[in-house]
């Protein structure tokens, strides 16, 4: 492909104007939803890329304003569909923060178990993505997803947590299957390791993003350690039990599309040791209360809060400013996937065309998450 101006369009953007419908796999969460870019190519290189978001906006954030609290769970599940569990979790947490109730402890370690369920099973779909038809990630996030119906109902939105605690305990006989799928996965690692570093190997130095970047336009998550940078909600600003089991960053270098998937990969290992972790002293606390009596309308004390998890995809941020009224008065989300397309932006410009779909796929994004 030679000079000027060309409209990619992606998921459901292919039936609107494009000069080039990328194609990324069914299994890819980027190829549902829809997203244009805008590109600006020489000799077969892109000069400038221009993410043209909007496509999707339902107004998340709007009909927040308009739910009471119970109500919010519905919602904050299905922005981004990779992260359906830990976007309620940062929900529930904001308004127990404001409202100062403290979750029983079986209901925060099997808090802390079902987020690392939620990121296994995303780091999962997007290595399984680019691997071969059948692969063991695949395979592994199924077996994952079925473990999260029988604990919640949905294998795809939950809808699980409540405003001080879960809907409902997890049993002993789900505590014991997961702990069999965790050793299946374990035994994978080092297969799923090599399978990635073997496919993306031809892509060496694609779509870099420097540290300086990932640190201007607010990447973090897989995509912001592949650049360098050492942050991780779950061990700078514990939550949960956080503070309580061993934690370890997947920080490497380059910021190319292999160092990108090195990192998603990196951070298999550590969730499940937190799992195990979390399942152990589940097993060890027996029955108990999952949650806490509320009243039948909930109101949060007039104010502003804010509050951070490290999602699947990196940190999702919550402010909620109340009026002391039954919903709140502003909402607003900080989404790892808005700024993944802003740092896709900057690192494209220099890549070859060719490279294009697997570098949008390397910056993990979820459409809705971006227009939300």
């Amino acid at each position: 492909m030679g000079n000027g101006e060309v409209l990619v369009g992606i998921g459901a953007a292919r039936y609107l104007d494009a000069d080039i419908v990328l194609d990324l796999a069914d299994l890819h969460p980027a190829q549902h939803g829809a997203l244009q870019i805008a590109l600006t190519i020489d000799g077969g290189v892109i000069t400038h890329a221009d993410p043209r978001v909007g496509l999707l906006h339902r107004s998340t954030e709007k009909l927040f304003e308009a739910r009471d609290y119970r109500q919010l769970m519905m919602l904050a599940n299905r922005h981004d569909w990779l992260s359906s569990f830990t976007s309620e979790l940062a929900i529930a947490l904001v308004i127990e923060s404001a409202m100062g109730i403290t979750p029983p402890e079986r209901a925060t370690w099997s808090r802390m178990l079902l987020a690392e369920l939620n990121r296994l099973s995303a780091s999962l779909l997007l290595i399984g993505a680019i691997l071969p038809t059948g692969n063991d990630a695949i395979r592994l996030r199924a077996r994952l997803s079925e473990l999260q119906e029988v604990a919640t109902g949905g294998r795809v939105h939950p809808m699980v947590n409540r405003i001080g605690g879960l809907a409902q305990p997890l049993t002993d006989p789900l505590l014991a299957d997961l702990v069999e799928v965790l050793d299946d996965l374990d035994r994978s690692l080092d297969l799923l390791g090599a399978s990635v570093a073997a496919v993306n190997a031809p892509l060496a130095g694609v779509a870099r993003l420097s540290y300086a970047d990932a640190v201007a336009y607010g990447v973090t998550g897989p995509v912001g350690w592949a650049c360098g940078l050492d942050m991780d909600v779950r061990r700078d600003a514990p939550y949960l039990a956080y503070g309580e089991v061993p934690s370890a960053v997947s920080v490497t270098t380059g910021g190319d599309i292999p160092a990108r998937y090195t990192a998603l990969i990196g951070q298999l290992a550590p969730s499940v040791t937190t799992m195990r972790l979390a399942a152990g002293r589940l097993s060890e606390l027996g029955e108990g209360p999952v949650d806490v009596p509320l009243p039948k309308v909930v109101r949060v004390p007039e104010g502003v809060s804010y509050g951070q998890v490290e999602g699947p995809l990196g940190a999702i941020g919550i402010l909620l400013v109340s009026a002391a009224d039954k919903t709140p008065w502003r909402l607003k989300l900080r989404t790892p996937s808005f700024s993944n397309v802003q740092g896709m932006a900057r690192a494209l410009v220099g890549t070859n065309i060719d490279h294009l779909a697997a570098a949008v796929m390397s910056f993990f994004l979820v459409s809705g998450d971006i227009d939300r």
